[in-house]
């Protein structure tokens, strides 16, 4: 059996992209909050919006969609070294059941970290389920003691608190 393309997906791909995160989004017993037709049309005005910032890649098996990746570009301060200056973080890692464990998340992801390399993104991260680490790792991911995450942060202007979480 051929290895399937990966490849920027052409505009009128991008339903097929939508139609994969609906399917995930099932896969993972989640329920919808919008009927699917109203889905596939938001996500595609959503990516049409956001092509600057958000370089997905699609996975093709013949014309069949089996899979996509997603690159996030967040624009850095410039430096007196570099303007332009980019990090990267991959979302939406998704291959279908059917043509999982043959190595092609790995493909979708080196694909992204091409993408980035040739846009010359200084870093890239993931938030990564623990099935998947190491695939990241195989990629040259490692951990990192300085990465920092935290939710929504509010403070209490009345009490100086500060709480984490919902607001």
């Amino acid at each position: 059996m051929n290895a399937p393309t990966i490849r920027p997906p052409e505009k009128d791909e991008l339903p097929a992209l939508a139609e994969l995160r609906w399917r995930w989004v099932l896969e993972q017993g989640g329920t919808p909050a919008v009927e699917r037709e109203r889905f596939v049309r938001d996500f595609v005005g959503w990516a049409s919006r956001n092509e600057s910032t958000h370089r997905p890649v699609i996975m093709l098996r013949g014309r069949k969609p089996t899979g996509m990746a997603w690159l996030a570009l967040v624009p850095r301060v410039p430096t007196p070294y570099a303007i332009e200056r980019y990090s990267g973080d991959v979302q939406c890692v998704y291959v279908v059941p059917e043509e999982r464990n043959r190595g092609y998340g790995g493909s979708l992801i080196e694909a992204l970290l091409r993408i980035a390399h040739e846009i010359g993104v200084d870093r890239v991260t993931v938030h990564s389920s623990d099935r998947a680490i190491p695939a990241y790792r195989r990629y040259g991911f490692e951990y990192s003691p300085r990465l920092l995450q935290a939710g929504t942060t509010v403070v209490r202007e009345e009490t100086g608190t500060v709480e984490v979480g919902e607001s």
